[in-house]
């Protein structure tokens, strides 16, 4: 998949059939990839964690999880497919990797949600090869940690779904990657909760409207005030620079179309 790239940070845009094709490819792949979202919260943390921005770089698949992202990818002049979120892109993913035989193994959210995740995810799709699950409540150094990836290499995925939250995941995994016996490390954030019925799903005019981001505000005020309200504000303020910086210029992107 062809990338670009939005403020600095490196993006994979593309359909949800494309997004689900690539991830099985990377799936059948020898050597060890990443996956993560480009959310208006993760490039704003990207900006401010340099580890975190040569995780993008790094990162074989960059797709679009957020409607501001989308909306500042088209102020600079790029015409990129639409979001496609966790909520929309998992189960028809973890379909297509069961099809193609692949196995997942879930790791994170709160004790026994990634176990109720893999008890649905089993249930709606048979063919489904959930290897094994563990809470993401283990310290992430030390004898618990080294107990954590022992269990995940005895039954080596093709897939580990990383759910420890931004940016704790990401950097779980450059810490750690080297010594998993896994192909693929995919960073899924509250998926499991999501999958697991534990979190409500965004109404669907919501979602259509780009609203995720003001449902989840609502759901969790105090938690989400500021990731929102000031982070849309700060990613935005950054956006309408850079379009300024290029008029200025050599003008904007050529406005190739991107899936």
């Amino acid at each position: 998949m062809e990338s670009i790239k939005l403020l600095g940070i490196k993006i994979t845009p593309g359909t949800l059939e494309e997004i689900c094709r690539e991830i099985g490819c990377l799936a059948g792949h020898k050597r060890q990839s990443f996956i993560i979202d480009a959310n208006v919260h993760g490039i704003n943390l990207a900006w401010q964690l340099p580890w975190l921005a040569e995780f993008y770089h790094r990162a074989d698949l960059v797709y679009v999880d957020g409607a501001g992202v989308v909306l500042g990818a088209r102020l600079l002049g790029y015409h990129i497919p639409p979001r496609q979120t966790m909520a929309d892109l998992g189960w028809p993913a973890v379909a297509h990797l069961a099809e193609k035989g692949h196995s997942l193994y879930l790791l994170g959210n709160p004790q026994g949600v990634a176990a109720q995740a893999a008890e649905r995810l089993k249930a709606a799709m048979p063919g489904v090869r959930i290897l094994g699950t563990h809470h993401g409540f283990f310290q992430k150094t030390g004898p618990e940690n080294d107990a954590v990836i022992a269990k995940i290499n005895r039954l080596r995925p093709d897939v580990l779904m990383v759910g420890l939250g931004m940016p704790l995941e990401q950097r779980w995994i450059l810490d750690n990657y080297a010594r998993v016996d896994a192909r693929v490390f995919w960073t899924v954030g509250a998926a499991f909760q999501y999958w697991a019925g534990v979190i409500p799903r965004c109404p669907r005019w919501m979602a259509a409207h780009g609203l995720e981001w003001l449902f989840r505000l609502l759901l969790e005020p105090r938690r989400m005030a500021k990731r929102y309200l000031w982070g849309n504000a700060v990613f935005l303020i950054k956006v309408l620079q850079e379009r300024r910086r290029l008029a200025g210029a050599a003008g904007p992107p050529s406005g190739k179309n991107h899936g």
